[in-house]
């Protein structure tokens, strides 16, 4: 039966409504139904009007018109026009504008700051010979022998201590005990080949086999049999074994973002050891070059894992600003508890070797540096969620998207913060045992300038990374629904995702 002319249809909330056609009735109309999922568009056929199998109504949603095709038996057709179709549109020119004119400044800033402060090189300085400043060669264990003690022991005689204690005993055995004489070979340097041995104490942590890789510290100043001496074991083929696996697992599972995250990864590394730790050591303002720094290793990472994109770029401002709340409390609060982050062995032999280091200035920096990492993750799950949110239910405006947003972001904060007190602790066990063996109070230990700084360090990065959810859950929020897509882009967008059936359309970028 002939129709009444153009078809004009309307679906309402949840996909329901009424559609009128006109054309033919019994022509196949292609209409685009809003999702089940509240929001989402779907594509279906439809003979005539009301409702269709992708289990919507073909009228288009108040204020689009439809764009419906009724070939009838006289040839004629009618149709109407609709712009609702497939996910979120891209986020529009005038937000990326705005989104650029915000970040272009703070990346032209960044490279400023790294032209200035570019330090050219570590500054030389006269070996100490202590810790890990000592000259070092590679050496391999070519024989070990089994030796009386107390033949190659300088003191010889039987102890006359107590036995219990740890030195009483530790004496006991290097008298009565059987100790092993290695002979080491040296394999790099001017001396290669030179052989030397060393004499292993039976109640030593580290045993000496033949054939195993070591590496010697060399003293040129001492006596020729005393140059050299066992520093440690040669442990690069386990560990390079072991990055080999982590790369074939990242690219295995990751795919071409995997490959982009190793890349991004030997990046930070690259800014790390050529820019921050010497530009440090030349004596720039540890706080300035870790946030210069920082900020390069930010920027590179995002963009080249998640691409060159507005939502990028929202999480890239929500680091930003997490990072300035996290060196703001810092800078507060290590000043406020006196640390001075000369704590150690290591540190006390920087400050001796450079004593123009600010030490508070670089435990600042650490801290920054240290919760970079666990920031990107948080800020990019956070804008992920927001924009899948906004893709599934394009009505959703910015208050429903930040509610069901931070909702997310709880269970993140969560986990989150868990791990990183966690992996503090689990880097300080060895100090954490200590206080426990000393039977100290939990006021004692916390009070301790080596427990307080990595409390503070730990709670301020916490707090840096609970602020990041809400601010970078907002921002997305904001930017994704303040969104309004030209029709001309939508009308693209018709034609770059053409209908499937079952309610689904092409991804588009966003």
């Amino acid at each position: 039966m002939p129709g009444r002319g153009p078809g004009q249809g309307q679906g309402g909330q949840g996909g329901q409504g009424q559609g009128r056609a006109r054309g033919q009735d019994r022509g196949p109309d292609h209409g685009h139904s809003p999702d089940p999922g509240g929001g989402g568009r779907g594509h279906g056929s439809n003979s005539g009007g009301g409702p269709n199998p992708g289990g919507g109504y073909s009228g288009p949603p108040p204020g689009d018109g439809g764009h419906q095709h009724s070939p009838g038996s006289d040839g004629g057709h009618g149709h109407g026009h609709s712009h609702s179709h497939g996910p979120a549109a891209p986020v529009s020119k005038h937000l990326r504008k705005v989104i650029a004119a915000v970040l272009i400044p703070f990346g032209a800033a960044v490279l400023i700051g790294l032209a200035v402060l570019w330090p050219g090189g570590a500054p030389g300085h006269e070996r100490t010979g202590v810790g890990f400043d000592r000259q070092t060669q590679q050496a391999t264990v070519t024989k070990v022998d089994e030796v009386s003690c107390s033949s190659v022991n300088a003191s010889g005689g039987v102890p006359t201590g107590d036995t219990s204690t740890a030195e009483g005993s530790s004496a006991q055995q290097q008298a009565d005990g059987t100790c092993k004489k290695a002979t080491i070979r040296v394999d790099t340097g001017d001396d290669a080949g030179r052989t030397f041995t060393e004499i292993v104490q039976p109640d030593q942590s580290r045993q000496l086999s033949e054939g195993q890789e070591v590496v010697v510290a060399y003293e040129p100043s001492a006596p020729e049999d005393l140059q050299y001496s066992v520093a440690d074991v040669n442990r690069r083929v386990p560990l390079a074994l072991l990055a080999g696996i982590f790369a074939v697992a990242v690219v295995a599972v990751g795919r071409l973002r995997g490959v982009m995250a190793l890349i991004a990864l030997a990046v930070s590394f690259l800014v790390l050891n050529f820019f921050i730790l010497p530009a440090i050591l030349q004596g720039s303002n540890p706080l300035v070059v870790a946030v210069v720094g920082a900020s390069a290793i930010m920027l590179q990472a995002l963009y080249l894992c998640h691409g060159l994109s507005a939502r990028t770029s929202v999480a890239v401002l929500g680091t930003l600003i997490s990072l300035l709340l996290i060196g703001v409390l810092g800078s507060a609060f290590i000043s406020w508890a006196a640390l001075t982050g000369d704590t150690d062995d290591n540190t006390g032999l920087i400050h001796g070797l450079y004593p123009d280091i600010d030490m508070s200035g670089l435990l600042l920096a650490g801290v920054i540096i240290g919760s970079l990492g666990v920031l990107d993750d948080v800020t990019v799950t956070q804008t992920s969620a927001v924009w899948e949110l906004h893709e599934a239910n394009p009505s959703m405006g910015r208050r429903g998207l930040y509610r069901a947003g931070i909702r997310i972001g709880r269970d993140h904060i969560a986990s989150v913060v868990n791990t990183l007190v966690l992996a503090y602790a689990g880097a300080a066990l060895p100090l954490l045992l200590l206080f426990s063996i000393a039977q100290s109070s939990v006021g004692t230990v916390a009070n301790s300038e080596l427990v307080a700084e990595e409390i503070v360090r730990t709670l301020i990065g916490s707090i840096g990374l609970v602020a990041s959810v809400p601010v970078t859950t907002a921002l997305a929020a904001l930017v994704v629904s303040a969104d309004r897509p030209t029709a001309q882009a939508a009308e693209e967008g018709v034609r770059a995702a053409p209908a499937r059936g079952g309610g689904r359309g092409r991804r588009r970028k966003r």
